[in-house]
């Protein structure tokens, strides 16, 4: 167990694009804490509202915050009751500490938990800062260690690929499902792996850009693409009917055994735009289910007699719980006819460009017009 303090180096939001790179004294780890250098940390979305925004929807910035929770790195120093660590080890860190205590937390969803303090969130106060750091002390039982296969890299995407396997799970699918992913952004891509991984028999990946879909099939993430068409309505039932054309040319993609695929057992909705979730709901079968996984528009006009009538639920998901040891697991296996993980990490920029890092993590395409999927901001000491 190191006694001594360390000088860290960490990236900081004070505002909306306002990053600074400062250098922050970190103390010991407690007893049941391991102090971890952070070698790979991943951007999502709620990284970037906050960098453009200085708020992620109700979550409003109050004081100086490091963003950054989509880490792996190397242990440097073990609590005194720590049995479990050794310093060298890589490990994966689950950011979210709930309180363990509660309902929810006693009914092991604790992703629920309304005491949750989770890193990078403005949620509680003083906010609970961030991985983009150079190193942090975090709880051990929050951390899990990477098999020799694993890169950090690809550790860093554990917790959105919590968040898909969290989807997968609650959609209670039969082996040999048909599923629909709308989006082709890191998540969806993520939902897509953790189906075929798990025994779907065809995914087919929808999204408005021609080469995220072409990159999905191309790596091995989903089965089928399909290129959603540029159109929307001027008002709610043109919007629909739009949606329900949507719904039946994806019905109409041949599956992986020939013949059209017709409705699926259930659609991942990852974008949040409302006309995808219309055409998720026109595109399940009845009985199916439609997984709400995409943070979009707050309030949006649904069709729900269209999935009432018909049995098709709408399920929500909310983060992850109990997810990284099967998580681990999956992105170990290393399958040749399954995902190549390693390739959604597009672009790696160093902690102390991480403006830089920002402002591509918000795009499309880089300038060279090569896709951005995920942006990893790699720190090391000096």
């Amino acid at each position: 167990m190191s006694s001594t303090e360390v000088q860290v180096t960490a990236s900081v939001l004070h505002g909306p694009k306002d990053l600074r790179i400062e250098q922050r004294t970190l103390s010991p780890p407690s007893a049941d804490e391991v102090q971890v250098a952070v070698r790979a940390t991943g951007l999502c979305g709620s990284d970037l509202h906050y960098f453009t925004h200085g708020r992620n929807g109700d979550f409003v910035l109050c004081s100086p915050l490091a963003l950054g929770h989509e880490s792996a790195g190397v242990v440097t120093a073990v609590g005194s009751s720590v049995k479990n660590f050794s310093t060298g080890d890589h490990v994966a860190l689950e950011v979210g500490l709930p309180c363990e205590t509660c309902a929810r937390c006693n009914e092991k969803r604790y992703n629920l938990c309304k005491e949750m303090r989770f890193r990078s969130s403005a949620k509680s106060f003083p906010h609970f800062q961030g991985t983009l750091q150079t190193r942090i002390n975090q709880k051990a039982e929050w951390c899990y260690k990477l098999p020799s296969n694993v890169s950090l890299e690809v550790g860093a995407l554990l917790e959105p690929t919590g968040v898909a396997l969290h989807a997968v799970r609650r959609a209670q699918l039969p082996q040999g499902a048909t599923v629909l992913v709308f989006g082709a952004g890191a998540v969806g891509l993520l939902c897509a792996a953790v189906l075929k991984l798990r025994g779907a028999a065809c995914v087919v990946i929808a999204d408005i850009d021609e080469g995220r879909v072409s990159f999905a099939v191309e790596n091995r993430f989903a089965d089928r693409a399909f290129v959603v068409p540029m159109k929307r309505g001027s008002t709610t039932e043109e919007g629909l009917e739009i949606a329900k054309e949507t719904a039946k040319a994806i019905g109409e993609v041949e599956g992986k055994q020939g013949g059209a695929i017709g409705e699926v057992d259930a659609a991942f909705e990852c974008t949040g735009v409302p006309a995808c979730v219309h055409s998720s709901i026109f595109a399940t079968r009845a009985g199916g289910a439609v997984m709400l996984v995409g943070m979009g528009t707050p309030v949006m006009t649904v069709p729900l007699g269209a999935a009432a009538l018909r049995e098709v639920d709408l399920r929500g998901v909310f983060r992850y719980a109990n997810t990284y040891p099967e998580s681990i697991e999956l992105v170990a296996r290393k399958d040749p006819d399954g995902p190549d993980f390693e390739k959604l990490v597009t672009h790696r920029f160093k902690l102390e460009d991480s403006e830089k890092a920002f402002q591509l993590a918000g795009k499309t395409k880089d300038e060279q017009g090569k896709l951005v999927i995920k942006v990893v901001i790699e720190a090391q000491e000096s």
